[in-house]
């Protein structure tokens, strides 16, 4: 696995894009920091987001692993520009010439899926901590790790969405077209849901459940929108007679189906090089 990694992660750093991608990556992860430093007034009223409670443990947890969230497409550009670019070069072909099999080939990038996935996760726990320590207005240990299950699903969610990357990777071969593929994806899944409402279910809400089921809508279902967990949004939305009380637990079901997915499309990638004349 060593060696694998190796030989990836050299790919990766020795092109100048996915450098800088990376780069990129992780300095807007760090950028959820400064969300404590905004602070304004509008006449007499001041608002200090640090304040709002965002950073209190354990709610952290969820609120900055679904932020983090929305960051993986720069990594996604990386994974699919990896594979399309082990066509453009003829990397690949070298690669199975110097004595690599296509099995390894494609374990290769999945362990640098998974090590992107894990350096994300940490590095989110870190920041978190961090965080949490200077802001939030509960420290006891228990509270602290309390609800860690969000890190847990966002590594999951990471590695899921990676996965596709790389098999539409593998399966077009062009970095662009593979990632305008997604929202393609994604637009076919939103037809399902229609379809699935007007043919098979009376109610939208069992729709949606169905859909659940699906590679795109399983991945986000893993970390629901943790805005409506804080008290001020809770308090507004019952004043106005909204029913604010929603599911914000991690579901294991939701990581199970992820995974089932992620198992799916790396063999598939795999299944694609092994037919596949290269």
């Amino acid at each position: 696995m060593k060696r694998l990694l190796s030989i990836e992660l050299q790919k990766i750093w020795k092109n100048k894009a996915s450098r800088v991608l990376t780069i990129a990556y992780f300095a807007l992860l760090s950028s959820i920091a400064l969300i404590a430093s905004i602070n304004f007034d509008i006449g007499p009223l001041h608002f200090d987001i640090s304040e709002m409670g965002i950073f209190n443990f354990p709610y952290i947890w969820h609120f900055n692993t679904y932020f983090a969230s929305w960051f993986k497409l720069f990594l996604a550009v990386i994974i699919v520009s990896m594979m399309a670019n082990e066509y453009s070069y003829g990397t690949l072909k070298q690669n199975l010439i110097d004595g690599m099999s296509k099995k390894e080939f494609v374990l290769s990038k999945f362990f640098t899926v998974v090590l992107f996935a894990l350096v994300s996760t940490f590095f989110v726990f870190v920041m978190s901590l961090i965080l949490g320590y200077s802001f939030s207005s509960y420290k006891e240990i228990g509270i602290v790790f309390s609800e860690l299950d969000y890190l847990l699903a966002f590594f999951v969610e990471l590695i899921g969405f990676f996965s596709i990357c790389l098999f539409l990777g593998v399966l077009i071969k062009k970095s662009a077209f593979a990632l305008g593929f997604l929202l393609v994806w994604k637009i076919f899944e939103g037809i399902c849901y229609l379809l699935m409402k007007w043919l098979f279910f009376d109610t939208w809400e069992k729709a949606y459940n169905a859909l659940g089921y699906f590679p795109m809508q399983s991945i986000s279902n893993l970390l629901a929108d943790p805005s409506r967990r804080l008290s001020i949004i809770k308090n507004a939305g019952n004043q106005a007679g909204f029913d604010m009380n929603y599911d914000y637990s991690v579901h294991y079901s939701s990581i199970a189906i992820v995974l089932v997915w992620t198992a799916i499309f790396i063999s598939s990638s795999y299944y694609l090089l092994k037919r596949r004349d290269l």
